[in-house]
């Protein structure tokens, strides 16, 4: 198996399982017990938090864990319209389902919610946002890194238009966070563990002071009174150390990325258009189409090779992508669209490989009656 979809996950790395195996083994404790191996597991949980903290750079605010991006999502998007005394929501029409359907049940309780368009590269319309920000707006939400698509929206421009109208700015960093420096702006960053080669089931939600939304959990208050329930330790040592290791390893990672990008456009050869800006982009994520293509069809003749038609979150719905429908693609184009997802673990000869037999069976589908 040739591993291609580095945005549904990542491999977890050495480093970061060999922390987590003696908090799932002999140190099994419950972080918030006050006995001696209780006080030592919420210890380890302190080095994590201040590791992620790190990783995110913007200095100050707090960290709580969550069992992932959706839970934080969730939380800022709803805590913060729950304790905001205005009621008017912006976010992007490309956004993850996690920030789209959240925004879409805010609606049904009488949140206006401002679903702003993008051009054909996927970026945000800025003279658009700035129209559609006013007194009334509460939230600006975007996400740093499509998923799908992998643009970079320019988060810190929207954090400046949110702010000049007294509005909240939420970032959805999960596709970004570890790979680039987050830009300042954001009062509320959504990361996770598994897309940065940590854990699944963990993530968190970075607070600016005094920005902090209302409870979404209830029941014990365990994480700094914000939100209640049991943490995991060997999940967050897990997302601590994958912080760790992709501030240490960012630059290395970055120039092994683009290599493979370059690699794979070449290996892949004429007759594919990538989706999205050229530009603005995390270099590790690869949306092409290529005219005529059946890409469900292309997934089942090579299933060998792990890659995807766009979010794993919306697979097996049978409809177009909502963002590569954004950008104004026909359903026909949308359908003949992969995404391919390469990072840290993955090498140069077997991505080269795999592009060979994608091209392969992409150009046999044409000779097909």
């Amino acid at each position: 198996m040739i591993y291609l979809d580095y945005q549904a996950t990542t491999p977890v790395a050495p480093e970061v399982a060999a922390a987590m195996r003696p908090w799932t083994e002999e140190k099994f404790a419950n972080p918030h017990s006050p006995s001696t191996w209780g006080r030592e597991a919420a210890a380890a949980i302190e080095v994590a938090r201040g590791q992620v903290q790190a990783a995110i750079g913007l200095g100050g605010g707090k960290f709580a864990f969550t069992s992932g991006a959706t839970e934080a999502i969730n939380w800022a998007l709803k805590g913060t319209l729950e304790r905001s005394n205005r009621a008017r929501l912006v976010t992007i029409a490309t956004e993850h389902a996690a920030v789209l359907d959240s925004v879409e049940w805010l609606e049904a309780q009488g949140v206006e919610v401002v679903r702003l368009p993008v051009y054909g590269d996927g970026l945000v319309d800025l003279d658009g946002a700035a129209a559609a920000i006013d007194e009334g707006t509460a939230l600006v939400a975007a996400m740093l890194v499509n998923n799908e698509i992998g643009v970079i929206q320019p988060i810190a421009e929207l954090a400046r238009l949110a702010h000049a109208k007294g509005a909240l700015m939420m970032c959805d960093a999960v596709q970004g966070f570890g790979r680039m420096a987050l830009p300042d702006g954001p009062d509320l960053i959504a990361v996770s563990g598994h897309k940065i080669h940590g854990p699944k089931g963990v993530g968190g939600l970075w607070m600016r002071d005094g920005c902090e939304p209302a409870p979404l959990l209830h029941g014990g208050g365990q994480e700094q009174g914000l939100r209640s329930g049991t943490l995991s330790t060997a999940l967050c040592v897990g997302l601590g150390e994958a912080a760790r290791l992709a501030v240490e390893r960012r630059e290395a990672d970055t120039e092994h990325v683009a290599k493979l990008h370059e690699l794979a456009l070449a290996t892949l050869g004429e007759g594919w258009m990538i989706n999205g800006s050229t530009d603005q982009r995390y270099r590790g994520n690869l949306n092409l189409r290529r005219f005529g293509l059946d890409g469900a069809r292309l997934i089942s003749d090579l299933r060998n090779i792990a890659f995807s038609l766009g979010s794993a979150c919306a697979s097996g719905s049978g409809r177009p992508s909502h963002v590569l429908r954004a950008l104004a693609l026909s359903d026909r184009e949308a359908r003949s669209s992969i995404r391919l997802g390469f990072g840290r673990y993955t090498g140069e000869d077997e991505l080269v490989l795999a592009c060979r037999r994608i091209a392969d069976a992409a150009r046999a589908q044409h000779r097909l009656p």
